[in-house]
């Protein structure tokens, strides 16, 4: 009886055993089923964007669903919303007319537009026939020897929604060219741009002959600055171009930012002296014939050798240049404001940009460099001076936002975290504060659209409403003249909105990550007029997908709430243990967790589809979008301190779920979480282990100087002959090389030029001088974002977690099948 008892004993340590070590294979299949190609097939048009017209308030939108394109025109007042036209029997007009096939169900219009009777459409068709350039003539008289005389015709139609009749327009005029480099006046009469380093203006006459032919010998410049140099210049400088391609440009036209007066006849500029700014250089390897350099100008936290703004104005009548004593900090920073854009402009071929205030004054605002002084500051033309509105001052970083004009430019609204909450307030003129219009404990976060008329103010904010995920966000109005908020879309819902510019009407794009996305279109007051759209997921759901779950979790206080996301397999088996993964950014402006549902899906639901659950949460310090404490929670620890909420929320999933093996924890994470997923590998390497960097800016001293100083801070210093200097600490990844004890694979691109390639070949030469097994994949020509390596990424991303922590070490195959079949074998 002993024996047999030892017997069965044995038996199930030996089964329990045999269990745990079971190694599951990486499915590779489910999610080669829900590569970005396949998605683009099965998910099409998920939110209404509308096109709101000039006379009324109308608007079109198109939407797209398995059974093809949509155009509909929706009438606000009369609560209808209706089709364009007719697509079948449109489409059989345009073949009458085109001669080429084509049908309602896969109708394609481009640059569809309403004329300004808003009862007739414009619309263009690239056809197959070939016929003459127009421009041959003027072609082979410039080059006797050309020969490419024929084009494929683009058909110009306009269709009268009222009896609809179609009709070409076979003298129709090309559309306006849009030339990168050309600054265009409101009344068109005149055109800036930069060349050579210095600021040009050419006539609209002149403009167009540049539209036909840049190189148009005939073309008259006038040139304005004399005193532009090389890293001096008024123009933007060539950044993404190699040395070659610097050589080649050098003569060309370049485009300068330029804010117009409204009458045309002055603009402000801004010019950076960086002359003493250092360089940095990637190697473009893959060039053909040889490899390139790429040289720029890229100014590392805590240098001296920083950019200095200047603020010019220059008037036509005068022909006057005046460099604006503007200097309040070392090494500050401006920032120019243009007028907003009326969002019934959206489809205007042209809309210049205009200044910020009115033909006597202009706004703008002056950051300290470290960020802890801000002036929001007139321009007052007509005594010719500053103008200092609102001062901002803080111990950590300050956010800027631009101020809104109203009442005819005598109150604007500025935003604030000056309580430690987003709130929005209203100054008069003299900067004398008139009234706070929002307050509590949320964020307030931008502004959609002012009625001046009313003196109403609609703006976004979220973490108002009890019960719901403080990240969602509603639309809200207030009185300028102070009252009681009102809000506009209610629901448990993320919401996305956009409102016509009378502030009449609003289209409400809303979901969560896990509901079917819904549109509608609401009042001033909120009240529901009509429904819009539902998205069509249908064809996601019959190829298995399945919406994820939200979850939330304590902090590594006990204390502060926080949310994420979680991903399962689809074909998830609840009886099974399966490793976790952390697709982690840590912010601070933004984390990495979807509150809206979305079809874009790589780093989360598909890369759970090879066997694991992958979560998406965020961590203090992580997002502007709560209190400032929590936004600034990192503020001097940039390298530590989202982690340890990282790994508490391990151990709580864990808790709750026994699916979940917290043994096989995996990281990954890009840019920012290349970083971090690194990190936490480093600091909790018996948390963590495996995970995959990419792009991880490992050493934030040679990051850019913007974000590095103000996440982290830098200090600044006055010594007592009043002399100012910037001291920047901070620890960084290769510090901690030798605490590495798992799987890490670190990858970028070797051109990137954000985040410099050296942040990883840094953290590879600290491994390897640590004597470290690790892993590197770099990826060719990329450049910050992998470019057209992204999926080959992926699929290397997916078996590195496969191997180590599936425990599935079968060799994948040389050949990436489930990448190389989504491509067409045409040679």
């Amino acid at each position: 009886m002993k024996n047999t008892l030892l017997t069965i004993a044995l038996l199930l340590i030996f089964q329990q055993s045999y269990s745990q070590e079971k190694v599951y294979p990486g499915n590779y299949e489910l999610a080669a089923r829900f590569s970005p190609e396949k998605m683009r097939k099965m998910v099409f048009s998920t939110s209404v964007s509308p096109h709101w017209l000039k006379k009324s308030d109308k608007f079109w939108y198109e939407y797209k669903t398995s059974e093809g394109n949509n155009w509909y025109l929706v009438d606000p007042a009369r609560k209808s919303k209706t089709a364009l036209f007719d697509k079948d029997k449109l489409a059989m007009e345009i073949t009458k007319i085109m001669k080429d096939p084509v049908d309602g169900q896969h109708l394609d219009l481009d640059d569809l537009k309403f004329m300004e009777d808003e009862n007739t459409i414009r619309f263009k068709i690239k056809g197959t026939e070939e016929v003459l350039k127009k421009d041959w003539a003027e072609i082979k008289e410039k080059n006797k020897n050309a020969k490419d005389s024929l084009e494929k015709k683009t058909f110009v139609f306009q269709y009268n929604i009222g009896n609809q009749q179609l009709v070409e327009i076979t003298d129709a005029e090309e559309d306006p060219k849009r030339l990168s480099w050309a600054s265009i006046a409101p009344d068109s009469s005149k055109i800036v741009f930069a060349k050579h380093n210095n600021l040009y203006w050419m006539d609209k006459e002149n403009f167009l002959k540049a539209a036909k032919d840049e190189k148009d010998s005939t073309i008259v410049e006038n040139q304005i600055t004399e005193d532009g140099e090389e890293d001096f210049g008024y123009g933007f400088s060539g950044r993404g171009d190699d040395n070659v391609e610097v050589e080649k440009n050098k003569d060309k036209r370049k485009r300068a930012y330029i804010l117009w007066s409204e009458d045309s006849e002055e603009f402000i500029t801004q010019r950076s002296d960086e002359r003493k700014v250092k360089d940095l250089w990637v190697l473009h390897n893959t060039r053909d014939p040889r490899p390139t350099l790429e040289t720029y100008k890229y100014a590392m936290p805590g240098e001296k050798e920083q950019p200095i703004s200047y603020l010019y104005h220059y008037s036509f009548e005068s022909e006057e240049m005046k460099n604006l004593p503007v200097a309040t900090f070392k090494d500050q920073s401006i920032s120019l404001w243009s007028t907003p854009a009326p969002a019934n402009a959206r489809d205007d071929d042209f809309r210049a940009s205009t200044w910020l205030g009115d033909e006597d004054e202009f706004y703008f605002g002056i950051t300290s460099r470290d960020l802890k002084k801000v002036d929001i500051v007139r321009w007052n033309l007509s005594t010719d001076s500053k103008e200092v509105v609102i001062e901002e001052r803080s111990n950590t970083y300050i956010d800027l936002s631009r101020p809104e004009l109203v009442n005819g430019g005598e109150e604007l609204i500025f935003w604030s975290e000056r309580d430690g909450w987003g709130h929005f307030y209203l100054y008069a003129k003299d900067g004398t504060l008139k009234r706070q219009l929002t307050s509590g404990a949320f964020h307030s976060d931008r502004v959609e659209r002012v009625d001046e008329d009313g003196r109403r103010l609609f703006f976004v904010a979220n973490g108002r409403e009890e019960g719901e995920d403080p990240y969602y966000e509603h639309l809200y109005s207030v009185s300028l003249d102070g009252g009681p908020i009102r809000l506009l879309n209610e629901g448990d819902f993320n919401h996305s909105s956009d409102m016509n510019d009378a502030g009449t009407f609003f289209v409400n794009n809303y979901s969560r990550v896990n509901t079917t996305p819904v549109s509608v279109l609401q009042d001033r007051n909120g009240a529901k007029v009509m429904d819009l759209e539902t998205a069509d997921l249908s064809q996601l759901f019959a190829a298995g997908y399945q919406f994820p779950e939200p979850f939330t979790f304590k902090a590594d206080d006990g204390i502060t709430d926080l949310y994420g996301v979680m991903y399962k397999p689809f074909d998830f088996d609840s009886t099974r243990k399966y490793p976790i993964i952390e697709y982690v950014y840590p912010g601070p402006q933004t984390e990495a967790v979807n509150k809206s549902f979305s079809p874009r899906l790589d780093r989360t639901d598909r890369l759970a589809q090879f066997g694991f659950v992958v979560i998406t949460l965020g961590n203090r310090g992580g997002h502007p979008g709560r209190s400032k404490w929590y936004h600034n929670y990192g503020y001097g620890d940039l390298r530590d301190y989202g982690l340890a909420d990282k790994k508490v929320a391990i151990e709580q999933l864990a808790d709750r779920h026994d699916f979940i093996d917290k043994s096989k924890v995996g990281i990954h994470g890009h840019s920012g979480g290349g970083f971090m997923s690194t990190a936490a590998m480093l600091v909790y390497p018996d948390i963590f282990k495996v995970a995959v960097s990419s792009a991880g800016n490992h050493e934030n001293n040679i990051y850019n100087r913007w974000w590095s100083e103000k996440h982290h801070g830098v200090k600044e210093q006055i010594s007592p002959k009043g002399d100012t200097t910037f001291v920047y600490q901070i620890e960084k990844n290769p510090d901690l090389a030798k605490n590495l004890k798992g799987h890490l694979m670190l990858s970028h691109g070797d051109v990137d030029n954000n985040v410099h390639p050296a942040n990883t070949i840094r953290m590879a030469n600290a491994l390897i001088k640590a004597g470290k097994r690790f892993d590197f994949v770099m990826l060719p020509g990329q450049r910050h974002g992998f470019g057209d390596m992204t999926e080959y990424f992926f699929w290397r991303m997916g078996d590195y977690f496969v191997q180590h922590l599936l425990g599935d070490n079968t060799p994948p195959p040389v050949d990436m099948l489930e990448f190389q079949r989504e491509k067409a074998q045409t040679k």
